[in-house]
């Protein structure tokens, strides 16, 4: 099945407000597993990301509720 970045941050808004965070590894790795890997790439760093269609759905969605932990690599609900 093709699932659409829309999908992904649909999958990752719902996991935030069950769960309260969200893991960056956690989700790349469940995204490429059931979502396909073409909602990952690796950045010029090296290291794997969700592509920029995943992260702007997500922005969208989530409209501000969602914050991005950079010490940590997750995502929280605020």
């Amino acid at each position: 099945m093709n699932y659409t970045a829309q999908e992904v941050a649909e999958w990752m808004v719902k996991e935030i407000q069950f769960k309260g965070t969200l893991q960056q590894e956690e989700a790349i790795a469940y995204v490429k597993t059931h979502f396909g890997e073409q909602h990952v790439f690796v950045n010029e760093r090296g290291n794997t990301s969700l592509t920029k269609e995943v992260k702007s759905a997500f922005r969208k969605l989530h409209r501000g509720k969602v914050a991005w932990d950079r010490d940590g690599f997750f995502w929280a609900w605020t």
